[in-house]
Order: structure tokens, then C-alpha cells, then sequence
């Protein structure tokens, strides 16, 4: 049975060809092998991976195959796709365009995780300038206390000049840097990647997972965590003062967001507030489907 390739040209790979580390290879055999010419490849991530061991096979697999990448053309693509941009939407738009391009006045920050699967805009229908919207691995918000990051900087902004009155975390099924925290080895802080360093993050939320979920599968975990790990930044967006007494207020609204690539489905959460004990808690459970 022949697999097929996708890209500019299809071409049907052989049944001798082989499945090894996430990626498609072919046997030297006699005259039974195939040549990629112009088709571009797709690597096959097996069904449980995480980001760190995606980074490294994904490397391997590129550097012995960096003739093929070259034969598409993905500027030219981009050079038209911005063209029919500019033809189909900025031009008929161009006054709002032209006021977007004085200033920016969005109501709505969102927190998004680096995937590309998963662009914000994309997904939740933004249009320009209406979301200001960061995104980092794993879309985690560290606690006040853990110092400086992009994310929190974004944040400050966010909440201080540009005045918005929404915050959405918003995370995913299948998140490759939950798989890698849920996959992490205890050991030396100096043998860890960028990656495992940074989603570590995210520990408080992967040992209630384990504590609570230990007789499911890694996969039902790593889903489970994925949705524990957007509760705990919502959590820590108040640790922020000034976030935590425009929540009191009521001049911010915090949300928590779980879109399944599966089903297409939003499981979202919002940020209460209990004035009598001066506490916050994660609350009102609603699914989009």
C-alpha cells in the first residue's frame, strides 16, 4: 500500500519504505527506492511526542533533506498571499487600516500558546487591532514572584497603557510542552533544555495531576494538565497587583479558555472573586460546541 506526500507535487512513496523516529525514510534495495524530487514532506510525529524530543528529530530529519525544502517556494507564496491581503482586504478597509496604523485601542488580551495549530485570531475570529495577544510555550503565566518574562512585560502594557478590560488564557489539547512537562525527569537543573526549563512552570499543576489521575493513561494526563495549568495562570495573573485590583473593581475580567483540536470545542472558565475572604477561585464551567 503506497503512502502520499503532500506539496507541490504528490508522488506515491513505495510499500519498502520505512517509519523510523517520526519520520518517513526509504530503503536503498535495489532499484526499489523513491526520490522525493519537488514534493514536500511531511514529518509523522508519533501520536505521544512532546516538544523536547520533537526539536531534536525534527533537526535530524531537516538537515538531511534541506534540498527538498528549497524546491517550494513559501516566499513567493507569502509575497501573494500579502498581495491578496492588501487587494481583498486592506484596500476596501483602508481608513481603518490607516487609524490602526496611528494607534491601537484593543478591549481583549489574549495568552496563547506558540502551537501553530492554535492562532488566536485564527480560531476566536479577532480582527486587527481589537486582541493584543502574546504567546509563549504552553501559554504559561508565571507569578509575580518568578521575576521578569515577555509574557508579564506584554502583560503590564496590556493592563496599564492600553487599558484592557479582558484577559483570556487560552491553551490547547495536544500542547507538545505539557507532554514534555509531563514526560520531565527529575534531574540537575543543569542538564535541562530552554524548553523543559521554562515549562517546569507549570510543576504545581502536573503533580495534582498525578496525584488526582494516576491510573489514566499519559495521554488522559497530559489532557487532564493542560486544563490544571491554564487554571493555575489564571490564578497568577492576580498575583500582579495591578491586575488584582482592577479584578476587584470589576474594570478586568479574567478568563480561561481549552480549545479541543479533536472536536473543535471551547471548555472556558472564568476568575470570581470572594469579597468576604479577599480570595479568587476559578468558576462558572461553560462548553462551546
Amino acid at each position: 500500500m503506497a503512502l502520499t506526500l503532500c506539496g507541490r507535487a504528490r508522488r506515491l512513496v513505495s510499500a519498502t519504505s520505512i517509519h523510523s523516529n517520526g519520520c518517513l525514510l526509504h530503503r536503498q534495495t535495489g532499484s526499489d527506492r523513491f526520490h522525493l524530487g519537488e514534493a514536500k514532506s511531511i514529518r509523522l510525529l508519533p501520536r505521544r511526542t512532546n516538544m523536547v524530543q520533537e526539536l531534536g528529530s525534527r533537526e535530524e530529519f531537516m538537515q538531511g533533506n534541506r534540498e527538498i525544502e528549497t524546491s517550494y517556494d513559501f516566499l513567493g507564496e507569502m509575497r501573494q498571499r500579502f498581495l491578496r491581503f492588501k487587494r481583498q482586504k486592506y484596500l476596501p478597509q483602508i481608513e481603518k487600516f490607516q487609524a490602526l496604523a496611528i494607534a491601537q485601542s484593543p478591549k481583549v488580551m489574549v495568552i496563547g500558546c506558540a502551537d501553530s495549530r492554535v492562532c488566536p485570531s485564527y480560531v476566536l475570529g479577532f480582527q486587527p487591532g481589537e486582541a493584543f495577544t502574546i504567546r509563549n510555550v504552553a501559554n504559561l503565566v508565571t507569578p509575580i514572584q518568578n521575576g521578569p518574562t515577555e509574557t508579564n512585560s506584554a502583560l503590564e502594557f496590556a493592563v496599564t497603557t492600553l487599558q484592557v478590560e479582558d484577559i483570556i488564557v487560552m491553551g490547547h489539547s495536544n500542547c507538545g510542552g505539557i507532554a514534555a512537562l509531563m514526560s520531565h525527569q527529575n534531574l540537575q537543573e543543569n542538564q535541562y533544555s530552554l524548553v523543559e526549563r521554562w515549562v517546569m512552570n507549570g510543576k504545581a499543576a502536573k503533580l495534582r495531576t498525578q496525584a488526582a489521575s494516576s491510573h489514566l493513561s499519559f495521554d488522559e494526563q497530559c489532557r487532564n494538565c493542560e486544563k490544571e495549568s491554564i487554571k493555575d495562570s489564571v490564578m497568577n495573573l492576580v498575583t500582579y497587583p495591578w491586575i488584582r485590583d482592577r479584578v476587584k473593581r470589576g474594570e478586568v475580567k479574567i478568563h480561561g479558555c481549552y480549545y479541543n483540536l479533536s472536536d473543535c470545542s471551547i471548555e472556558k472558565w472564568r476568575l470570581g472573586s470572594d469579597k468576604n475572604n479577599n480570595g479568587f477561585y476559578v468558576s462558572d464551567r461553560e462548553i462551546w460546541s
